[in-house]
């Protein structure tokens, strides 16, 4: 299956998205001062293994998705670059 450039484009955008989005939301959840995430004696509740668990799922998404997007950006700069190759040693 080949992807088009903007579809790689997205997918790439996508996954560094996600990155960032979850990374802060991890860093929130860990500094989390309300209750949810800890009890009172400091150990972690449901709220937060559940939210971990989402974050960490999340992680694998986004790398997997980015790196679709990443292999198709390459794979379709590269055909771009082949085919500018054949035109310029076709032409007379």
């Amino acid at each position: 299956m080949k992807l088009s450039r903007p579809v790689s484009w997205f997918l790439l955008a996508f996954g560094v998205w996600s990155w960032f989005i979850w990374i802060t939301f991890a860093k929130n959840l860990w500094k989390d001062g309300s209750g949810l995430a800890f009890d009172g004696a400091g150990d972690p509740t449901a709220y937060f293994w559940v939210h971990l668990a989402l974050a960490v799922t999340s992680f694998l998404l986004g790398t997997a998705i980015g790196v679709i997007g990443f292999r198709g950006a390459r794979a379709a700069r590269r055909s771009a670059t082949e085919t500018s190759a054949e035109t310029s040693t076709t032409a007379p």
